[in-house]
């Protein structure tokens, strides 16, 4: 693999989730890229894997039908993963130190390297351990470990009772060796 298209390739394994406690290890592990079509253009700094694409670095999995890296003129890089199974566009990877694993998917997954925001838009959904967050719209700022979440596109909220934001979070078990 060329040495700019793997740099792309990392960057889309590390940037498309919403990592903020992922393992550690994938980013040391090979990347794998299977898509049914690659176009690079080196002089623009884009690459486009098409068709089925299946990205994998250790625990991490993207699925995707299309996959656009993009890079700018300081090296910072923008990713783009639309559709898939379903109309969406998924990541899996497993969280660092906890048999738990942070899940994703919306019908268009953006991240941008520069800001360390990752986006889902429409049908989004990003769930971590059992707990879990659904709205049109997700924004996950890798930085401040925060999310925003809205019932519609690109952070606007639609007023109706339905397709509202839902969240779910699970009480979190108390030590059985710190009770009275």
């Amino acid at each position: 693999m060329k040495p700019s298209l793997r740099q792309s390739a990392l960057f889309v394994l590390l940037a498309l989730a919403p990592l903020a406690h992922a393992e550690r290890a994938d980013r040391s592990k090979p990347v794998n890229i299977e898509a049914d079509r690659v176009t690079v253009d080196d002089k623009n700094k884009i690459h486009i894997f098409e068709g089925h694409v299946l990205l994998t670095q250790g625990t991490l999995t993207i699925r995707s039908d299309k996959l656009v890296v993009s890079q700018d003129a300081e090296g910072y890089q923008r990713g783009v993963a639309t559709s898939g199974e379903g109309g969406l566009a998924r990541f899996r990877q497993k969280r660092e130190g906890k048999n738990e694993w942070v899940e994703g998917e919306g019908e268009r997954i953006e991240h941008d390297a520069r800001s360390e925001l990752s986006q889902f838009f429409q049908r989004a959904k990003v769930r971590s351990g059992a707990d879990e967050v659904r709205g049109q719209y997700i924004q996950f700022n890798g930085i401040t470990e925060t999310y925003l979440v809205t019932n519609g596109p690109n952070a606007t909220t639609v007023p109706s009772q339905q397709g509202r934001v839902q969240v779910t979070i699970q009480p979190k078990k108390k030590d059985a060796s710190a009770a009275p």
